[in-house]
């Protein structure tokens, strides 16, 4: 293999050019070519390819965002967007390609694979840390550190009022963010989608003979909680306790900006080194990723549709330590 693409898809999270570097200076190390393709499956299909060399990511590993920017493409659904796809890479040479996002980009991947023979790496970029095959995604870990600096200044206003706050955080469909930044951030109670009993837990702490005696508290709420964003919860407790007062914090896409962590550094440094090196060995639709601390490589088909489960023990000390 003489020349590889590295692209970013889907939502951007926090050391993707952390990965984007290591890509292309371990490529250069095997004295194999790197093109950049801008905005992912978008910039594919337009061929909106540039030439990358270790000069070119430079400075870039303490960056948030992407350097090759990235979007969602709906042509890249279509066959004929694929085939305008394929004929670009084919027309700057690429033989191969690292693609660096969540479950969307691996699955076009892996089409785009079937259809053409174009062999691919992915490396799990998403904040929300739910990729099976992984302990840790790129992004995940200065998400939680956004969030909990987030927390801990909310908690100095609730307790100067003696109010509670609902800070709803990012995960549509899991509940890895707002389990680890609550446990973090002493959250009283944290509400994640997989975990179905959690609305009557909140009930029961605000309400009859369980009401909390603390004079202030803090509830963390994954967006994607089967109970509703932090609102909808907020106006349901409302119906069943008249008197509850509380505010919400929503905090939102800053969860995806800032500067990676060390730890965000690390992991995406070994995920775009490990990606080239399994390309160059032959390996195909796979997910790199980080299992007790060891490279370990997951197909495609797993990383997507295998489910990642919360860590239970984190479950357990909530209810530990709300006494």
């Amino acid at each position: 293999m003489k020349k590889i693409g590295v692209f970013t898809s889907g939502g951007d999270a926090p050391g993707m050019n952390a990965c984007i570097r290591a890509v292309v200076r371990t490529a250069v190390y095997n004295k194999v070519e790197v093109a950049g393709i801008i905005h992912g499956y978008k910039g594919m299909i337009e061929g909106n390819i540039i030439p990358l060399d270790s000069r070119s990511v430079s400075n870039i590993i303490q960056r948030g965002g992407t350097i090759l920017k990235t979007s969602r493409s709906a042509e890249f659904l279509t066959i004929e967007g694929r085939k305008k796809a394929f004929d670009n890479l084919a027309k700057n040479g690429i033989e191969g390609i690292v693609c660096i996002g969540g479950n969307g980009t691996f699955a076009g991947a892996m089409q785009f694979y079937n259809e053409y023979g174009i062999p691919s790496i992915g490396a799990p970029g998403t904040i929300d840390n739910d990729l099976y095959g992984t302990d840790f995604t790129i992004g995940f870990d200065t998400a939680i550190n956004t969030a909990v600096d987030a927390i801990d200044k909310i908690r100095d206003t609730a307790e100067s009022h003696d109010r509670v706050f609902f800070i709803e955080v990012m995960g549509r469909h899991a509940g890895f963010i707002a389990l680890a930044s609550g446990t973090a951030g002493g959250a009283e109670v944290i509400l994640v989608p997989e975990a179905k009993e959690d609305w009557q837990a909140l009930v029961n702490y605000f309400s009859g003979e369980n009401k909390s005696k603390k004079a202030f508290s803090i509830v963390v709420v994954a967006e994607g909680d089967e109970a509703g964003g932090a609102y909808k919860i907020v106006e349901k407790l409302k119906a069943q306790i008249p008197d509850f007062d509380s505010r919400v914090t929503i905090l939102g896409h800053v969860q995806r900006g800032g500067t990676p962590t060390a730890l965000d550094r690390v992991i995406a440094s070994r995920l775009g080194n490990a990606a080239v090196e399994a390309l160059l060995k032959g390996e195909t639709n796979k997910m790199v990723g980080l299992i007790n601390n060891k490279v370990e490589l997951t197909t495609f088909d797993d990383a997507i549709n295998k489910t990642k489960q919360l860590n239970s023990e984190l479950l357990r000390l909530i209810d530990v330590f709300n006494v």
